[in-house]
């Protein structure tokens, strides 16, 4: 498929969702206008920038949004600082750039290409925290115990500096004993400490939620793969140790934002996901495998199983987590009033992850709710009013859940029409599959070769989400994004 066809596709989706692919005039404008912008630097803003800071993210990432460095203390405590990219400082509230990202919500990922939430003058250049070039952040400091707990944590502007941009894999491989140490090891003293204080760290930080019954699961995202322009494969991009050792800083950082707002009477947005609807399926699927689950949701006991099954049967891991996320739902955004602990509040907890206290802070770049965060956090920390009503972050919250459900649909379907070209001329072959879906809507599967869903149009009476089967490939149209299997 021509890469430009299957963006006018992208285009049209997103249109079609209620999203912007495009940036007005006005707002091109003002991102291009930033470039000789000062950025405000009054206040208490720390200097930063002696310390060893990384990233992590993947190979063609451009827009940085976190860095990170920590420091090993007596009693097998760790001292953690995220820095967190200053967007609010070039993206002000009520200019055409913030109200683009108002509307959009997300940077949405498609095989098509990435429709960012800000434009690129800034997401991947003046607000990312490129390596060699300093930057304006907001850094959350924490202590964690020997036993994973974040003990105590503080928030601060400060001015800080990236030593070294480091990829997933290239980390991951070297953690594991599997590859070279990482390029930039060899010319930035004390970085191969720092990975593997991080490594430490992260693996605390894990322990300790999972004690709780945070889940551990191990889903599989499609890749495109393109050769001289053209879409020839859809590829797993799966799980590693390096994206691992991220997210739990990322999930503490989140964390340490929502008690810090508390703690100074703000409202916040919160990012919540309710115990699942469908736990008689989750239940049944563990029964199939000799395992009785309690009657109610039980994240322990959950996360038992998945362990359990994980060592068991490390090959069919991945489908079995495929569909426990799929029974588990998406997440959803809600406003949390001032003064409200998490902990009282029954939206604000996330079942997944096994927490209270969780705001969405670290991918201001990408992410609307995280720029609204960041902005609540530095009013705080001024000792200014807060920039937000808990009516406006209801509203802000409620639409960020919609766009973020839209963007979500546009990605699928952008991936299903460049999936259903790459499936031209095989109809009639006979796939392994697992059912990811089984509504009124329809019922709905997923192959590995190539990695892609689709829908089953004869057979699928009794299937359920997590079964296993074969089934036919029937049509498949990749201007409607459409792909059809019967049951074989």
């Amino acid at each position: 498929m021509d890469p430009t066809h299957l963006h006018q596709l992208a285009v049209e989706a997103m249109r079609a969702r209620g999203l912007l692919p495009g940036f007005s005039p006005q707002a091109l404008h003002e991102a291009e206008s930033t470039r000789e912008a000062v950025p405000e630097r009054g206040g208490d803003i720390r200097d930063l920038r002696h310390l060893t800071w990384f990233s992590i993210d993947n190979d063609d990432t451009r827009d940085l949004d976190q860095l990170s460095v920590a420091e090993a203390l007596p009693g097998g405590a760790t001292r953690l600082l995220v820095a967190v990219a200053d967007v609010d400082c070039l993206v002000k509230p009520g200019g055409a750039v913030d109200g683009h990202a108002a509307i959009n919500t997300t940077s949405v990922y498609t095989a098509a290409g990435i429709f960012p939430m800000l434009p690129e003058v800034l997401s991947t250049d003046l607000t990312s925290l490129h390596e060699s070039q300093e930057r304006l952040a907001v850094v959350v400091d924490m202590r964690v115990a020997a036993d994973g707990t974040v003990s105590e944590s503080s928030i601060y502007r400060a001015l800080v500096l990236n030593h070294a941009k480091l990829t997933y894999d290239s980390v991951s491989a070297w953690l594991n004993g599997d590859g070279p140490a990482p390029q930039h090891m060899a010319s930035v003293p004390g970085l191969e400490q720092q990975i593997r204080v991080h490594d430490a760290v992260a693996s605390k930080l894990r322990q300790w939620r999972q004690s709780r019954g945070a889940l551990n699961v191990n889903t599989i995202a499609a890749r495109p793969v393109f050769r001289d322009g053209q879409l020839v494969d859809l590829r797993p991009d799966e799980k590693n140790r390096a994206k691992d050792l991220i997210a739990d800083l990322m999930i503490a950082t989140n964390g340490a934002t929502a008690r810090f707002l508390v703690d100074k009477g703000f409202p916040s947005i919160r990012r919540f996901l309710q115990a699942p609807r469908r736990w008689d399926r989750i239940v049944a699927l563990a029964s199939s495998h000799g395992v009785d689950l309690p009657a109610l949701p039980d994240a322990l006991a959950l996360d038992r199983f998945l362990s359990a099954r994980r060592a068991a049967d490390p090959a069919g891991f991945a489908d079995l987590s495929l569909a426990v996320v799929k029974l588990l739902g998406s997440g959803e955004y809600a406003a949390a009033p001032a003064k409200s602990p998490a902990s009282e509040g029954s939206l604000s907890g996330h079942f997944g992850l096994a927490i209270n206290d969780y705001a969405h802070s670290t991918a201001p770049n990408r992410r609307f709710p995280d720029l609204v965060t960041q902005r609540l956090l530095k009013a705080a920390l001024a000792g200014e009013a807060p920039p937000y009503s808990i009516g406006q972050l209801e509203e802000i919250a409620r639409h960020c859940t919609l766009q973020e459900d839209n963007a979500s649909k546009v990605e699928r379907q952008v991936l299903k029409a460049a999936a259903a070209w790459l499936l031209d001329g095989r109809l009639g072959n006979v796939f392994d599959a697992v059912v990811t879906g089984a509504a009124a809507k329809g019922t709905f599967v997923r192959i590995n070769s190539p990695l892609l869903e689709g829908r089953v149009v004869r057979g699928f009476e009794g299937l359920d989400v997590g079964d296993t089967l074969r089934v036919r490939l029937v049509a498949v149209d990749a201007e409607k994004s459409f792909i059809d299997f019967e049951r074989a």
